[in-house]
């Protein structure tokens, strides 16, 4: 077939050839601009060819292989003999850059390192050795990044030797922004240490966790903490049932009941909202306790306020901490010291509409992540993956 020219790898190359099926081999030449790494001179003469057979990326469904004659120089300036650099493909290497990179993205995507030696006709400890080196090379471009203004903290759980994992989030990008092993203050004080740009931090969101509330006031002093949302219903839900089994055992046991004394009232079906009344009309106690609990749920649930218009609901927060205190139910009290002891996080959480659940939802991927490996030992290589599939 006629010589042609085309950017197979880069510019400067020219195919020969093209032949079989699977592999498909072609047959190219390196033409293009050539200068000596010594003196970076251009008067050269050309003394030999070889012939490189390299791995290359797929066309199609068929594996390639691509067959480049390579000429060896001599600079008449200097007198160096070399082999010029080409685009796309490092000395000593059998494969393109393409084809590696081909090889990360289908591991990266769940193609197993023994399919993949099937198909690509190379070793599953180069499947694994080529992935490690892009997820290395991708961490590089994010090492050294300075921490995100809306930061989110929270943990979740490795392993059985190494125990939890702390998240920190860009919940302002949605990102991840980098991983810790373990989660008290003492285990993350070398990490936080390091961390680079500590003060930018605005707001920090956390979970109602003291330990977590105590690094962020040590290691991000111009930070306003925000309390979770979801975890603050959910602690109200969570005393309040405790409060309803005291209440009413049988009522408490029954999975139907349980299931409409946790939703909000807006999200019942008419059916449901029948149900319901009848069970609440037959236990007036369980009723005042029900329609507490949608009254602090709806004012926990209030967004988008100002400084200002924050005043009047901090009043009614200090009102339900007063009412619950003196309710005379251990769980009711319980929840009073918490809403007490958490009241200025939770007032910043009505201005501050950002949450941990952009954290949470990269925990779910990071699951996956996990089963897909079935589980990891190195917490090194799990880091490296989860900045490069979340960060």
């Amino acid at each position: 077939m006629p010589e042609r020219k085309i950017e197979l790898i880069g510019p400067g190359f020219k195919i020969h050839s093209v032949t079989g099926s699977n592999p498909k081999i072609i047959e190219a030449e390196y033409v293009g601009p050539v200068a000596c790494p010594g003196c970076e001179g251009t008067e050269l003469r050309t003394k030999d060819r070889i012939l490189r057979r390299l791995h290359h990326a797929s066309l199609g469904r068929s594996a390639t292989r691509l067959h480049l004659t390579v000429r060896k120089y001599h600079c008449r300036r200097c007198g160096r003999y070399f082999r010029p650099r080409m685009p796309g493909i490092l000395p000593y290497r059998r494969s393109t850059e393409q084809f590696r990179r081909q090889v990360y993205l289908d591991h990266r995507d769940g193609i197993s390192r023994e399919q993949l030696r099937r198909n690509c006709r190379i070793g599953t400890a180069t499947v694994e050795r080529w992935f490690h080196d892009h997820l290395e090379l991708k961490e590089r471009m994010f090492s050294g990044r300075e921490c995100p203004e809306v930061l989110g903290i929270d943990e979740h759980f490795f392993s059985k030797k190494n125990g939890y994992v702390t998240t920190f989030c860009d919940l302002k990008k949605h990102r991840v922004f980098e991983l810790a092993l373990g989660r008290s203050e003492k285990a993350l004080e070398p990490f936080l240490k390091g961390l680079k740009g500590r003060e930018r931090v605005k707001v920090v969101c956390i979970d109602l966790s003291g330990s977590y509330r105590a690094i962020v006031r040590k290691y991000f002093p111009n930070a306003r903490i925000v309390a979770d949302r979801f975890h603050v219903v959910r602690t109200v839900l969570r005393h309040f049932l405790a409060t309803w089994k005291q209440l009413d055992p049988d009522g408490r046991a029954n999975r139907g009941l349980l299931s409409l004394m946790r939703r909000h009232a807006s999200k019942l079906r008419p059916d449901q909202k029948l149900r319901l009344n009848r069970y609440l009309d037959a236990h007036p106690a369980v009723r005042i306790l029900y329609e507490a609990k949608e009254s602090l749920c709806a004012l926990l649930n209030i967004k988008h306020r100002t400084k200002k218009q924050c005043q009047p609901l901090i009043r009614r927060l200090v009102n339900w901490i007063w009412k619950l205190r003196y309710s005379g139910f251990p769980a009711m009290e319980t929840l009073a010291e918490t809403l007490d002891n958490w009241s200025s996080e939770i007032a910043c959480m009505w201005r501050f509409t950002k949450n941990n659940g952009i954290t949470e939802g990269f925990h779910t991927k990071m699951e996956v992540i996990q089963r897909r490996a079935y589980g990891f030992k190195n917490f090194t290589n799990y880091r490296l993956r989860v900045i490069v599939m979340c960060g």
